[in-house]
């Protein structure tokens, strides 16, 4: 008889962010997260104590699935960072850092949990009212009848991992490609429920970058068709080719003995009986003119010998990723069963063409109309690949996102310190009914919205990872960067010549203050002016979308871990 055990009560820990290891956790996260960001953030290898994949990288997505945090507290400030990035594929580390510095200046204020959630609240809507008005001076409006503003985002997606390992001609290179791959999945014709096709990566590692293209339609790796053979495949009356698209095995084995057993009469043989029948499905496929056999699993050699002679290509081994794409693009439907086809069940091709990239061949599917396109992507090394992979989709998703919205934040710090600008200003100016309405006095609202102003200022100081000092102007509120080495003056003008976001140059007579180390500095007379100079070529953008939910996300998700009182743990 095995022994009892008694049951365990569960374990309290009451304020649970006033402990010391708590303190540590988040200063450690913090941390990891400010040095993993921007252009020249600091990459992170990422293994677990038993062997098994390293994972290099500073892309918040692939940091978060390996960072394993043990403290309950935290894992809901990652869930939260997670969910978003889940949504919108950008601004994670943003939001994570932001999320990490208004927990670090909150704590430290002698004001009650619940009046810092109420004020936060009041700010938060400050600026979400600021960032969707007309007079917004960090956000710009995206102009689809022209690429000027879509090159700068994408190239912004592209130039901030550089576990990419992209030098310039690269990135200008992928940065076409990328959008080029977009306008594919554009439909030309628009509709009521209009929809946005499918751009499909294809894998080539160790290859230059520069290699890399992009191709209408679907490539679908074939090793057993030779290139420099003529593709013989039979066409319909209309010149059009006739596809039929099977997701289940054409092996010929499609018993599976843990499904029951079957009895068979003496004499007749299963495996042929379901080679007759696959013989039977492709007599009826040729007797519908289907040009295209392709199936996401195996096919039988003797049914692919016998497609062949009657002029029908036959691609196998398809693989479920495409199985989606493959249906969109032909108009095609999935068969799921061998023994009954459906003359409706068939899509659509343009023509089929055999495409060598690297040292590998392709049947490249062309439809009539290109919603569908295929990203061949290189890269020299499979770390870099995987990097470069999760940025291409990101830099897609921002794309996608911002047709939904077509504006777009000034990035390289520009926002953060903007924002905190205009907040200063903002509740500088504010009545003495607003005090009254959030239940709190002016002092308490100063101290919150100080350490909020210093919670965006410090995601634009995490950008710099060289030492350099880093300022804001006096006038339109922008994030500076002075180079490493440069020793600190009153006088910034000779060493700085751009802002963080490239808008503005130094040509005016602008005042700056040091963000770096900033306790007690005047506020901003009047509200931060909105830049007049034009979109530039190499504009430094942030998805605007993706930012005001990681804005949102952030300061949500740091208000219930202020809220929280207690952490009940089951110790059984």
């Amino acid at each position: 008889m095995s022994r009892l055990e008694a049951k365990k009560p569960p374990f309290f820990i009451s304020e649970p962010l006033s402990k010391d290891a708590a303190c540590q956790s988040l200063l450690l996260l913090s941390r990891i997260f400010k040095s993993s960001f921007g252009p020249a953030g600091r990459l992170k290898q990422l293994h677990n104590g038993v062997g098994g994949c390293v994972c290099t990288t500073s892309q918040s997505s692939a940091l978060l699935r390996h960072l394993s945090v043990s403290d309950a507290v935290f894992r809901v400030l990652t869930a939260s960072v997670q969910n978003h990035i889940s949504r919108f594929s950008d601004c994670g580390l943003f939001t994570a850092i932001l999320c990490c510095g208004l927990l670090e200046n909150f704590r430290s204020l002698n004001v009650a949990s619940c009046t810092v959630i109420k004020i936060t609240r009041h700010l938060l809507s400050l600026c979400m009212d600021y960032l969707k008005s007309e007079a917004c001076g960090c956000r710009v409006s995206v102009d689809f009848s022209s690429v000027e503003t879509l090159v700068c985002l994408v190239r912004s997606v592209l130039t901030s991992k550089p576990a990419c390992m992209l030098n310039k001609a690269e990135v200008e290179h992928l940065t076409t490609l990328v959008l080029k791959a977009f306008l594919f999945t554009v439909p030309c014709h628009v509709e009521t429920n209009a929809v946005l096709g499918k751009c499909v990566i294809v894998p080539v590692k160790g290859r230059s970058v520069m290699d890399s293209t992009v191709l209408p339609g679907l490539l679908i790796e074939t090793p057993e068709i030779q290139l420099g053979k003529p593709v013989a495949v039979k066409r319909t009356g209309s010149n059009m080719i006739k596809i039929a698209l099977f997701c289940v095995s054409m092996s010929g084995d499609s018993f599976n003995p843990e499904e029951g057993t079957i009895a068979v009469h003496d004499g007749i043989s299963l495996e042929m009986s379901e080679l007759n029948q696959l013989l039977n499905v492709g007599k009826q496929l040729v007797d519908d003119e289907v040009g295209l056999v392709v199936c996401q699993k195996v096919i039988h050699p003797s049914l692919k010998q016998y497609l062949k002679e009657n002029h029908v290509v036959a691609v196998d081994r398809a693989g479920l990723s495409l199985m989606g794409p493959l249906s969109c693009m032909t108009g095609s439907k999935p068969i799921a069963s061998i023994h009954l086809l459906s003359p409706g069940c068939y899509g659509r091709l343009k023509d089929v063409r055999i495409e060598r990239v690297a040292s590998k061949n392709f049947v490249h599917l062309i439809p009539e109309d290109t919603v569908t396109c295929s990203l061949i992507l290189c890269n020299r090394s499979e770390t870099a690949w995987d990097e470069l992979k999760r940025v291409c989709e990101t830099a897609e998703h921002v794309l996608q996102l911002t047709m939904k919205e077509p504006l777009a934040l000034l990035g390289g710090g520009c926002t953060e310190t903007h924002l905190a600008s205009y907040i200063r200003h903002k509740s500088s100016s504010l009545s003495t009914s607003t005090f009254k309405d959030l239940g709190c006095s002016q002092t308490q609202y100063q101290l919150v919205a100080d350490g909020f102003c210093r919670s965006l200022e410090s995601v634009a100081r995490s950008l710099n990872h060289d030492g350099g000092e880093i300022l804001t102007d006096m006038f339109y509120g922008h994030c500076w960067f002075v180079p490493s080495g440069f020793p600190s003056v009153s006088d910034w003008s000779n060493v700085v010549s751009k802002c963080g976001c490239g808008i503005n140059g130094n040509t005016e007579n602008l005042s700056w203050r040091i963000l770096e180390g900033w306790s007690c500095s005047p506020v901003i007379q009047g509200c931060p002016k909105v830049p007049s100079v034009k979109v530039t070529d190499f504009l430094t953008l942030d998805c605007f979308a993706a930012k005001c939910s990681g804005l949102q996300v952030a300061l949500e998700t740091a208000n219930l871990i202020l809220d929280l009182s207690y952490i009940i743990e089951d110790q059984n």
